[in-house]
């Protein structure tokens, strides 16, 4: 199912033709973990940043579900592609990154469409991620996601 979504994905557009979306399917054990255990040393210095009400409140929100989520994808801007005609990408480089964003928006619509719910864990260090899946270096991180079918489709 992950992998018809990422070809749905691979559809959507992008500034010259470039393509430059990197998919990266986290199903090794020892990576999820890093990368849950990521999430856990970020989480808990944004916690730290808060005080009185705003950190009881922040405490009690249910911020991910890495450890519940069956399907993990981890997506990457490569700027280096040759793809494409390089149209846009001279005088703006983050436009790679935004056609990105447009093929993760394209998976979200295709999951939703089927009752799969996608979630986006943006609480990670980027660098981190990136040496735990080891991607290349000048590939820019631009979201981690949980997949999986929802307890609910009413739960907030």
């Amino acid at each position: 199912m992950l992998e018809r979504f990422i070809d749905i994905a691979c559809l959507a557009p992008s500034v010259g033709l470039s393509q430059p979306w990197r998919f990266v399917i986290v199903d090794d054990a020892g990576r999820r973990e890093a990368a849950i255990a990521n999430f856990e040393a970020c989480n808990a210095d944004a916690l730290g940043a808060y005080t009185g009400d705003l950190s009881t409140r922040y405490a009690a929100l249910k911020l991910a579900g890495l450890r519940e989520a069956p399907c993990h994808l981890a997506v990457f801007a490569d700027r280096s592609t040759g793809v494409g005609h390089g149209l846009g990408r001279r005088t703006m480089p983050e436009m790679a990154d935004y056609s990105v964003v447009t093929a993760i928006f394209s998976i979200w619509l295709a999951a939703r469409a089927e009752g799969v719910g996608m979630g986006w864990v943006s609480i990670l260090d980027p660098a981190i991620i990136g040496k735990v899946l080891d991607v290349p270096m000048d590939w820019r991180f631009i979201g981690y996601f949980c997949l999986g079918y929802p307890q609910s489709l009413t739960e907030k």
